[in-house]
């Protein structure tokens, strides 16, 4: 892998004036922005020193890679497209799903961050909605100890009060929050802790979490997301979009 500039310090540590935090601010967004169609390494708090080394070993500073391993990658395109998952979607009366995104999550043991209460439907809108679905796959067995996920059970029937959306071209901060979630009561949650090589999948409107991993065993998944296209609008806010280069592919082969 290739560790992004703007993850690297090129200077010894100083306070960065105001020019300078607003230039790394807008190096980290745009390297977010910029891969939905690539495959991109997203690294953990405090992996870095100020020069820019690894204070862990490399292969354990990864947050994530993503979000289009399901395109240019053959054992995750495969994983992806296979006739498992194909089977699934039918199951669910899937008639055009095309994939959106993937990732590869790795929860690194004892510094793996917390993932905050959220909908996916936030980030990848849809209209009408209870068009989105996760699949999520534990390659490792997730337990609470180690940042399983967390559900509040019929939370997706709620609709969508906060998202994420891009702002126009030109604009400094690239993204901006729309509306806000409300209070989730903590007493609702439902830990699903789940064997190695099982599949979760999630509505795109369900309220789900997990928590830091402080155990000594890492937290591996592979996860990706499905929309079915037809009768269906993509956001045209929405972070992520279609390339010339990389269109939704279809799921069915």
């Amino acid at each position: 892998m290739d560790v992004p500039p703007h993850c690297r310090a090129e200077f010894p540590p100083r306070i960065l004036n105001k020019a300078e935090e607003q230039q790394k601010t807008q190096d980290n967004t745009e390297y977010f922005l910029s891969s939905g169609d690539k495959i991109r390494f997203f690294f953990e708090k405090g992996v870095f020193d100020e020069k820019g080394n690894f204070l862990v070993p490399p292969e354990k500073s990864i947050n994530k890679i993503d979000h289009a391993l399901h395109a240019h990658d053959p054992v995750f395109k495969g994983a992806t497209h296979s006739s498992k998952v194909q089977a699934v979607a039918r199951s669910l009366g899937f008639h055009m799903p095309v994939v959106v995104q993937s990732m590869y999550i790795f929860k690194q043991p004892r510094i793996g961050g917390k993932v905050p209460a959220h909908q996916d439907a936030t980030f990848l809108y849809t209209e009408p909605l209870g068009r989105l679905l996760g699949l999520w796959i534990a390659l490792e067995d997730t337990t609470v100890e180690n940042g399983c996920l967390w559900f509040i059970p019929g939370s997706h029937t709620s609709g969508v009060s906060r998202r994420m959306v891009r702002t126009p071209a030109g604009s400094m901060t690239g993204i901006s929050i729309r509306g806000s979630d409300p209070a989730w009561d903590n007493s609702l949650y439902v830990p699903t802790e789940v064997g190695r090589g099982s599949l979760i999948l999630i509505h795109g409107e369900v309220v789900h979490k997990s928590e830091q991993n402080l155990s000594d065993r890492s937290r591996h998944v592979y996860t990706f997301h499905l929309m079915e296209a037809s009768g269906t609008v993509w956001s045209p806010e929405n972070w992520l979009q279609p390339t010339a280069e990389l269109p939704f592919p279809p799921l069915y082969t």
